[in-house]
């Protein structure tokens, strides 16, 4: 009887870790920047996030799909419940003009380890 009592307990402390976990929730998942001329070529946006899980989230990487895009982020865990902000800077300069779209991959120790953001827009002369 002892034995069956300190499986189930095992079993339903394992369930209970496991559940445990942080959660990332974006608030929205593409920013348009609209119409824009390129004599005025530099944009920004924030996505922002939630943690929507019961541990904390930590961001380990947030990369643009190319160097015309720089993210940054704070790197302190978010807690659960708390909300947490990704910056994007975006500079057209030197880029041909028309409509663009780029996007920025988020990892982190979320039950979802990656999320693409997109950020587009269309650049005239």
């Amino acid at each position: 009887m002892k034995k069956i009592l300190m499986i189930v307990m095992l079993f339903v402390g394992v369930a209970s870790v496991a559940s445990a976990q942080a959660e990332i929730r974006f608030d929205k998942l593409t920013h348009n920047f609209g119409t824009f001329p390129e004599s005025n070529a530099t944009r920004e946006a924030t996505f922002t996030f939630t943690n929507t899980g019961n541990q904390p989230l930590v961001i380990n990487q947030v990369v643009a799909s190319c160097g015309c895009t720089v993210p940054s982020y704070d790197k302190k865990p978010i807690a659960p419940g708390q909300k947490g902000t990704i910056d994007i800077k975006y500079n057209g300069k030197g880029k041909f003009p028309g409509h663009f779209k780029k996007s920025i991959t988020v990892r982190s120790n979320a039950k979802t380890e990656m999320v693409r953001l997109y950020i587009e827009g269309e650049m005239t002369e």
